[in-house]
């Protein structure tokens, strides 16, 4: 269904705009998605376990500027991007063990961590967008493998790895484990707490990849960079058929929803429409996901009353 609607949005913006189905239109759409996919990766495997996490726009903008700071005081950059990809698992990994170990709400957890996030992004620049950066900043976010922008290779290179980890892994099927009946799961012999704590590890990891990426593609480091990226990633993984029960969710489902997102938000630009209408789209977008959603686990269980 999601392929569909897919289709039909690239249909109708091909009638609003001859530059939609160009090949320069469609290589800055993937690059502009890419960071949404990626981290909409992690995001999908915490919610097929039945949680959340609030704060990968807050992680993406502190591993960004704590990456940045590290490249303009003279740090090589492989060693800066690294230190920010530690920083953004460690985020997680602090989510994920006060969640699972304590049994506190991951809405509240998340909801504390996208503050404390975007503060230590101010405290790392407190001032001014980070610039002075190395020529080589920008290679990720610009840079290509043959005809592919790196973006989209690298997305690729993560949309499969947890596609296997999900579908084929023993570690995937506790997910899905988890996400249907956590204390069944349990039961089983399954590790919850440790598995909790690798999902929200994971997000923050993708969280912080995705915005070296995007932040590498603008050549800065912006502490105000993610506000809202949260939500878009959200709305990426509920659109791509992930259920908010749990239990219920594809990696390329995921793939799907993003690329509705970007292709919504690309058209719209293309068609001139202006940036405040895009968030209404997107928030209808949004709420019609969540109400099929909701729709559809509601005749699950009449059929299975039935």
């Amino acid at each position: 269904m999601t392929f569909s609607v897919l289709l039909l949005m690239c249909l109708v913006f091909t009638l609003l705009s001859s530059r939609f189905l160009t090949l320069s239109n469609f290589q800055n759409l993937m690059r502009n998605t890419a960071p949404l996919a990626i981290a909409g990766c992690g995001m999908t495997a915490i919610m097929i376990a039945r949680g959340i996490d609030l704060s990968v726009g807050s992680v993406l903008a502190a591993s960004t500027v704590l990456a940045a700071s590290l490249a303009v005081a003279g740090v090589p950059l492989y060693l800066a991007f690294a230190v920010a990809l530690v920083f953004g698992a460690l985020v997680g990994f602090v989510n994920g063990t006060i969640i699972a170990r304590l049994h506190v709400s991951a809405i509240i957890v998340t909801l504390g961590m996208l503050n404390i996030a975007r503060g230590i992004a101010y405290l790392i620049s407190p001032s001014a967008i980070l610039v002075g950066l190395p020529p080589n900043w920008s290679d990720l976010g610009t840079g290509k493998i043959w005809v592919f922008p790196l973006p989209i290779v690298v997305a690729m290179v993560v949309v499969a790895a947890f596609h296997w980890l999900t579908s084929y892994s023993k570690f995937g099927k506790r997910i899905y484990a988890i996400g249907g009946n956590e204390e069944a799961a349990r039961l089983s012999g399954i590790n919850v707490q440790r598995t909790l704590v690798v999902l929200y590890a994971l997000c923050g990891l993708t969280a912080a990849l995705a915005g070296l990426v995007l932040s590498s593609r603008v050549g800065s480091g912006d502490p105000n960079i993610g506000i809202g990226f949260e939500l878009q990633v959200i709305a990426a993984v509920i659109i791509g058929g992930t259920s908010l029960s749990g239990g219920e969710g594809r990696i390329l489902g995921t793939v799907i929803g993003a690329l509705i997102i970007g292709v919504l938000s690309n058209g719209l630009n293309l068609a001139g429409v202006e940036p405040f209408w895009q968030y209404v789209a997107q928030g209808l977008v949004l709420i019609a996901a969540v109400i099929i959603d909701s729709r559809v686990n509601e005749g699950v269980l009449k059929l299975g009353r039935k």
